[in-house]
């Protein structure tokens, strides 16, 4: 018996072990269960799967890629090309080409150059500034080195439209990233204008903007305070002086402030044709923070970080100073389309090129392009300086006997055309209304050393990107016109500027510029073109086609003749294969077709910011067309009365309509005329996206028709 209770009391003992085993497994199944939800997944793992997949999109997101390609960037004109203030790099972003068939390109892309390697990057981040041109780019040393960008301008590619870009862009370079500075208050929409950094200040000044009748030029002064990420308006007394409203000036930073220099600008008279205006003065903005300790009457020292940095952006004080010029002072010859570079180790800025035009009458206009060498030193009073090409010295005997050594370039712009003039200097009379007289000078004797450094120097250009780095100026890119054509170059060339022996070149252009004097050439070929476009806008040249064509639009107008004038105007016909009239009355009016057998959404939608830019319109016409950025809702609101009119016209039924039933057949007007317009309203905020624009901005350039932040803006000096 005592054999038996034993056993059964282990029995009974393993049992218990094993119910209490049970019951502690079953609490902690109750324990995870609690962090579970009603479908038993687990919370807790759920969360962590969620935040890893966040991270990944993330970085999937904001990814930038890397790559190394060959060469420079392709060629095109008015990008940056800017030091970088943390390493031996330069930095070139965006830039605009107009191709020879008339079509406008622009780029966002983003390089890095190595100059000890010879080496270009690309660098590709999902989140980056729209394709501009014209921009400014100003770069700071804090955090790791910065690059901020602000405004610019894009077209479509057809040069319907121009858009100016008035957002803000900081560019990491330790992280390579793009982020988008959003403010409440901010610059107004411009290019051509120019942004330097002062302590921890971003300055920008000046610039222009086009809304599509005349280009109002800016003087208006902006400060960024990158401690506190806002911007400032500085306003100005009525009576204090400062420069005029200007744009593709010089714009350097200085330890005292800021130094301007030259630009161009519009005049606009009553009844007379807008003239360029090539500017040469220079100023100063001179930049202080007045010291609390110093006692000079300012206030007492806060005792917060937050509370300083107030109180400093408060005391900022800037002053304009225009610096005098002695007249027997040397200067460059006055000219355009060249902005000067600062060369920190010595104090100066370094100007390459330009462009002088005489705008002599409507008809005439006389350029001469340069490809000189300037300097500016901003210590003191200011000086100009020209820099000119030392030539080697020649063995004993070598030379038979030591000859006077001439300036590879020249020293002023007036000087006569003699035989020691050692420099290219092309002259250009380009007369809208007749070909183009084109006489092109290369003033270098048979008796030329082929070892002359002036045989090194680049051709004459302007809006040419420079950048010094250490002592050494890097020059890429810009413009060369000959008669009619305009020829954007991709060559890359470096100087030592504390040697001043040679221009080396680490690229050569694969531009083809033809020589001597085509002015007969020229004849033939407008000859030629002009045939032709009339024979494509009457359509009797395309038509043997098989395409039917795609109608894009009618016109109404008078007559055929008033009809092709209004079209060129508007830069209309670019798209169009025929015009067919419609209906034309005893009086002489018709209504024509338009018809296209190009892509029909691009031709719509071209054709549609083209006729809206037309400043003779009737009121009738503008209230009946949606506007891109316009909900039907918005479109109903804006033309109400007019859809009201309308439906009271269509017949006898609602001649006595009135309330609801007749804002219900207004409404039902306006619906269809919106979906008509629909695919084309689009195609158009499509474009107008790729411009960087938001809802909001397609919404606000809607409210202001279709020239708001637009306009040609081709050829700004």
């Amino acid at each position: 018996m005592g054999k038996k209770k034993a056993s059964g009391a282990k029995l009974s003992a393993k049992a218990e072990k094993k119910a209490k085993a049970i019951q502690k497994i079953e609490r902690k199944e109750k324990k995870k269960s609690k962090g579970k939800g009603k479908d038993g997944a687990d919370n807790g793992e759920d969360l962590e799967s969620i935040l890893e997949q966040m991270r990944q999109e993330w970085e999937a997101a904001h990814s930038v890629t890397e790559e190394l390609v060959e060469g420079p960037p392709s060629r095109r004109a008015n990008a940056t090309l800017t030091v970088c203030p943390t390493g031996n790099h330069l930095w070139f972003i965006g830039g605009e080409l107009f191709s020879e068939d008339g079509k406008a390109y622009f780029y966002n892309d983003l390089f890095r150059y190595s100059p000890e390697k010879d080496e270009w990057r690309k660098f590709i981040s999902p989140t980056c500034p729209g394709p501009r041109s014209a921009h400014a780019v100003a770069v700071t040393a804090a955090g790791g080195g910065k690059l901020f960008l602000f405004g610019g301008e894009f077209s479509s590619q057809n040069q319907t439209t121009f858009y100016h870009y008035r957002d803000f862009w900081c560019f990491d370079i330790a992280t390579h990233s793009w982020d988008r500075i959003d403010t409440k208050l901010r610059p107004t929409a411009r290019s051509g204008h120019r942004l330097a950094v002062w302590k921890h200040y971003i300055v920008l000044f000046g610039g222009f903007h086009d809304p599509g009748i005349t280009t109002r030029y800016l003087n208006d002064l902006w400060v960024f305070d990158t401690q506190e990420y806002k911007w400032r308006l500085i306003e100005f007394k009525p009576n204090e002086s400062r420069p005029s409203p200007r744009s593709g000036f010089s714009f350097l930073s200085t330890t005292e402030g800021i130094v301007l220099h030259g630009g161009y600008c519009k005049e606009y008279a009553k009844g007379k044709r807008p003239i360029g205006i090539m500017l040469e003065d220079t100023w100063v903005l001179k930049m202080s923070i007045p010291d609390p300790s110093s006692g000079t009457g300012a206030p007492a020292e806060p005792s917060s970080s937050s509370s300083k940095k107030k109180l400093a952006a408060q005391a900022l004080s800037v002053k304009w100073e225009r610096q005098k010029r002695s007249s027997t002072a040397y200067a460059p010859a006055l000219r355009s389309g060249c902005t000067m570079t600062a060369w920190q180790a010595k104090e100066m800025g370094v100007m390459f090129g330009g462009v002088t035009d005489e705008d002599t009458s409507e008809e005439t206009l006389e350029s001469v392009f340069w490809n000189d060498l300037n300097a500016y030193q901003w210590n003191g009073k200011g000086r100009w300086f020209s820099l000119t090409l030392r030539k080697p010295k020649k063995k004993p005997g070598a030379g038979g006997g030591r000859k006077k050594q001439t300036s590879a370039i020249a020293e002023r712009g007036d000087r006569s055309d003699d035989e020691d003039e050692e420099y290219a200097k092309t002259s250009i009379k380009a007369t809208p209304k007749a070909p183009s007289t084109v006489t092109t000078k290369r003033l270098i004797g048979d008796d030329t050393d082929p070892d002359d450094p002036i045989l090194t120097t680049p051709l004459p250009r302007y809006n040419a990107m420079l950048a010094v780095l250490k002592n050494t100026l890097y020059i890429y890119g810009g413009i060369f016109e000959r008669g009619s054509r305009e020829y954007t170059l991709d060559d890359f060339h470096s100087i030592h500027l504390d040697k001043m022996d040679r221009f080396v070149c680490l690229k050569e252009s694969d531009i083809v510029i033809e020589e001597g004097d085509d002015e007969s050439d020229e004849e033939d070929k407008d000859g030629d073109d002009n045939d032709t476009d009339t024979e494509t806008d009457s359509g009797t040249d395309e038509g043997d086609s098989d395409d039917e064509g795609t109608i894009v639009g009618s016109v109404t107008t008078k007559d055929e003749e008033d009809l092709y004038e209004r079209l060129h105007q508007l830069n209309f016909t670019d798209d169009l294969d025929s015009i067919t009239v419609i209906e034309e009355d005893d009086d002489g009016e018709g209504e024509y077709e338009l018809t296209t057998t190009t892509e029909p959404s691009a031709a719509q939608a071209n054709a549609f910011m083209g006729v809206s830019k037309n400043s003779t319109r009737s009121p009738e016409d503008i209230l009946s067309t949606p506007l891109p950025g316009e909900t039907l809702a918005m479109f109903y609101s804006r033309s109400r009365e007019y859809w009201s009119q309308k439906a009271l016209g269509i017949g006898p039924a609602l001649t006595d309509a009135r309330g609801k039933q007749l804002r219900a057949a207004g409404f039902s007007l306006a619906e269809e005329r919106y979906k008509e317009y629909k695919p084309i309203l689009e195609e158009v905020e499509k474009m107008l996206s790729e411009a960087g624009l938001d809802e909001e901005e397609i919404r606000k350039s809607a409210a202001g028709g279709m020239d708001a932040g637009s306009g040609k803006s081709r050829n700004r000096r």
